[in-house]
């Protein structure tokens, strides 16, 4: 006979409860959510307590929770509250760690698009920009939000009905409708797991704990990068800080293979061989290798 545990909601911390909800009820899809405060500055926020719940007339709900440890408001619930308008960005696997970095709890004021290094897209019928990369947008008017509660990790229910919806046609198929192949979806699961819809589970680290830099923080030429892609960028500005000059140098003279890539004077190998540093996990090492060749980028 198989043990279980049983748990009264109320006899457990929000923290231990909301680890039991995310590592239970998954596959959740993401809510690339884009909105823009009074002033017109615009936040960019994922969240995975989302999905659809009508199509005629079209909703999607998503509820970003108080905050567990202080029982303060995110942005994107104080811009939603204050102009009724939100985009919801779908993610699929191509910007899944640029949707990730975006999540650090930047401050008020910082745009969340450029330390992706997303692409803001004008929408149509609503304020809050698009994110340009994602494979379809949901341009909403927000018609309702629903408190779930007071306290730290309570949710707040968005009702936001949707006006316009924006596809890459490169996902679609002969038909026109959405190929599921194609557009390559991912959700969250419990901790740092994703699913792949394709695929199955991945790993995403969860952004550091001290704010990454930003793609906006790393060099020009490597931003631009035509090889290194979104989710390359997005691991390489949740670093903490850029290597000092001395730590690149050092980096070079420790390494037999470092200073063979760079004598072949050749960018793409460069490029290629940070690439497999970042597979392997070690984005620190590719970062240095990419600032010790940046002339060899084009």
């Amino acid at each position: 006979m198989k043990k279980t545990i049983s748990i009264v909601p109320n006899e457990v911390t929000t923290a231990k409860l909301h680890g039991y909800l995310l590592g239970a009820v998954g596959p959740r899809p993401i809510a690339f959510a884009s909105t823009v405060d009074k002033d017109g500055n615009p936040n960019l926020s994922p969240f995975s307590f989302f999905n659809v719940f009508s199509a005629n007339p079209p909703i999607l709900i998503f509820s970003p929770a108080r905050r567990v440890r202080n029982n303060t408001t995110k942005h994107t619930l104080e811009n939603v509250l204050e102009t009724k308008e939100v985009v919801i960005n779908i993610v699929n696997y191509s910007i899944v760690q640029q949707m990730s970095l975006s999540s650090t709890e930047y401050a008020e004021g910082i745009n969340e698009f450029d330390k992706a290094g997303l692409t803001m897209l004008k929408s149509d019928l609503v304020k809050p920009f698009r994110v340009a990369e994602s494979p379809v947008q949901f341009e909403c008017k927000v018609t309702k939000v629903e408190a779930l509660g007071e306290e730290g990790g309570a949710g707040n229910l968005i009702f936001a009905e949707v006006v316009k919806v924006h596809v890459d046609t490169t996902v679609l198929d002969e038909n026109g409708s959405i190929d599921q192949h194609k557009i390559d979806l991912v959700a969250r699961m419990g901790g740092n797991w994703y699913s792949r819809a394709k695929e199955g589970m991945f790993e995403v680290p969860k952004p550091l704990s001290t704010l990454g830099i930003g793609v906006d923080s790393l060099p020009l030429k490597i931003r631009n990068s035509k090889l290194l892609s979104g989710n390359d960028l997005g691991l390489l500005g949740n670093i903490e800080q850029l290597p000092s000059a001395e730590s690149v140098t050092q980096f070079v003279e420790e390494n037999v293979s470092i200073r063979s890539v760079l004598s072949t004077n050749d960018g793409v190998q460069l490029q290629l061989k940070a690439k497999e540093y970042i597979f392997n996990e070690d984005v620190t090492s590719a970062l240095k290798l990419l600032i010790a060749g940046i002339d060899l980028i084009e």
